[in-house]
């Protein structure tokens, strides 16, 4: 029997999935299973490894059930998966934490402070060619070597969430390059541990397994955990990648020149090159194909269309709706400005920014209100393009990917506002065909990453820039920085005003639970709420679960 299918294995933050792709890219089959993300306290965030294998093979057993002869099919295995997550395990295989904190943990803010303030950045950024984050493995080490050091000390390996699931695939440990880049441990010009970097955590050698290609073959698939999904012992289990630079890969961003946007709740804009920027606001992550991304990452991107739908049509309108809106009116959205920073800013000196309208006048509606919203998340991300790029110019093309590249109007905007053609893929799944892609080039079915991507990413027209539009927010972009700057001095006098309730105080610690591990049950929950209900309304709907830590907090 030909084997020309190609297993992808996604180990996401909300659940894990498993796929079938082609030899062409296309999606045969997918199957997901939902996992619980654990919050002990406020800002805490942690996934058993446990629950993403038993995952991982409940999802294989129902994808090889849906293509026909797939068990005897499968020519490889690649997973991919969320990046950042801190999983340690003995010299046996076994856990040495039951729960493994991921990439939006908070607990680390202290490390990271503290570390800042005894290591200056000349000492480190050449090397990591990353600044100091709460997301990085080496700061979550750093918290268990002081919370838990039993844990740390029992440990032989550190392994991201898809090394894992190799591990428990093949009985080998690994890391790729792909994760090491963005764990604060590895040296960016070589491409394996840093021993000075190492030295400032504390770390004991041989923590950190092999840093291998992410294309190149781990091991087979070991006879136990064959029998258990249902395929044959033997088959090659890929090193893997991080989903982000998996999703890159999938979308056909390999080069130099190229760009992606992916906006979902937030805006992930990356560029292409040979080597990383070294910048303290711009993150770099090594790619699949042997190229470096230059990264930010905004707050600002969906979340203010999800906004703007609330608070102007209390959700009664769609996403679709609101977009056509925005089209109605022309580029520039006469003369209004929207800053779109309503929950702050990740990187910077602006952290506690706020959002406004700048510019309104009676002339004004609903369309322009819009099309400033979409204009605003484009006009930010525009701030940020120039320090990313390096030198280079602009890119020669953006591929879109994620909830944003459903709005074609906003895809229009952002074209033309910054001066680059936009393309979308005709596969949203982009971190699935980047899989398949990478176990193709494995295989030996693709002449390498590039000729895979050729045969397996295909896109839809071109949306290119428009020229009255390129002129007109050339001309808004130093009224729009000039306001981003001179509002920075309002922030702190803002934050200092007192809630609107007597005596002032912070809404948010009604509505915590009192005791680590208590997610608003019981008579603590009751009273939180009768609390809270103080609060005027338009304070109450502004609460989000992420603010509060626990599920059914009253908004």
């Amino acid at each position: 029997m030909t084997r020309d299918l190609y297993l992808a294995i996604d180990v996401g933050t909300g659940g894990l999935r498993a796929a079938l792709v082609d030899r062409d890219g296309k999606i045969l089959a997918i199957c997901h299973r939902e996992h619980d993300q654990i919050v002990p306290r406020f800002g805490w965030s942690e996934q058993r490894p446990a629950d993403w294998w038993a995952g991982c093979i409940e999802t294989i057993r129902d994808v090889l059930q849906r293509v026909g002869d797939a068990p005897g099919r499968v020519a490889a295995i690649c997973a991919c998966g969320q990046m950042h997550g801190t999983v340690l395990i003995d010299a046996d295989g076994h856990l040495t934490r039951d729960a493994a904190l991921l990439w939006n943990d908070k607990r680390t803010l202290e490390q990271v402070a503290d570390f800042e303030t005894r290591v200056p950045s000349g000492q480190y950024l050449h090397l990591t060619a990353n600044a100091a984050a709460p997301s990085w493995p080496a700061f979550k080490l750093a918290w268990i070597a002081e919370h838990d050091p039993g844990a740390l000390a029992r440990a032989a390996t550190l392994l991201m969430p898809k090394d894992y699931i190799n591990f428990k695939l093949t009985g080998r440990r690994a890391q790729d390059w792909t994760e090491a880049s963005m764990s604060f441990l590895m040296d960016c010009k070589t491409r394996q541990w840093s021993g000075e970097l190492a030295k400032l955590f504390g770390l004991k050698p041989g923590l950190l397994p092999e840093i291998r290609d992410p294309v190149s073959v781990l091991g087979p698939l070991q006879a136990r955990p064959a029998a258990r999904v249902g395929l044959s012992a033997g088959i090659p289990v890929l090193v893997g990648a991080g989903d982000y630079p998996v999703a890159l890969l999938g979308s056909g961003v390999v080069s130099p020149g190229m760009g992606s946007d992916i906006t979902g709740t937030s805006s992930i804009i990356t560029m292409i090159h040979d080597r990383p920027i070294i910048h303290p606001e711009v993150s770099n992550v090594a790619t699949v194909a042997d190229t470096w991304g230059s990264l930010t990452l905004l707050d600002a991107g969906g979340d203010a269309v999800r906004w703007a739908r609330r608070a102007f049509h209390q959700d009664r309108r769609s996403y679709a709706e609101i977009s056509d809106a925005a089209g109605r009116s022309g580029a520039g959205s006469g003369k209004l400005f929207f800053l779109p920073y309503l929950s702050g800013e990740r990187f910077g000196s602006g952290r506690n920014s706020r959002a406004q309208f700048f510019g309104l006048s009676a002339a004004h509606g609903l369309a322009e209100l819009h099309r400033a919203v979409l204009e605003g998340v484009a006009f930010s991300v525009r701030q940020k393009m120039g320090a990313m790029q390096g030198g280079a110019g602009r890119p020669d093309r953006i591929v879109a990917a994620g909830g944003g590249a459903k709005s074609r109007p906003w895809l229009e905007i952002k074209a033309s506002m910054y001066d680059t053609p936009y393309l979308v893929p005709e596969e949203p799944e982009c971190g699935v065909v980047g899989a398949g892609i990478m176990m193709a080039s494995a295989t030996g079915d693709a002449d390498g990453i590039k000729a895979g991507v050729r045969r397996m990413v295909r896109y839809g027209a071109e949306i290119r820039p428009d020229p009255g539009a390129v002129a007109t927010y050339n001309a808004m972009a130093p009224i729009y920085q000039d306001l981003y700057v001179a509002a920075q001095a309002f922030y702190n006098r803002l934050d200092a005003l007192p809630w609107p309730c007597d005596p002032p105080c912070d809404p948010l610690q009604w509505l915590r639970p009192a005791q680590p591990g208590q997610h608003g049950t019981g008579a603590e929950s009751k009273a939180s709420k009768q609390q809270a209900a103080r609060f005027p309304r338009c304070v109450r709907r502004g609460l989000r679960k992420s603010d509060i830590g626990w599920p059914d907090a009253a908004a």
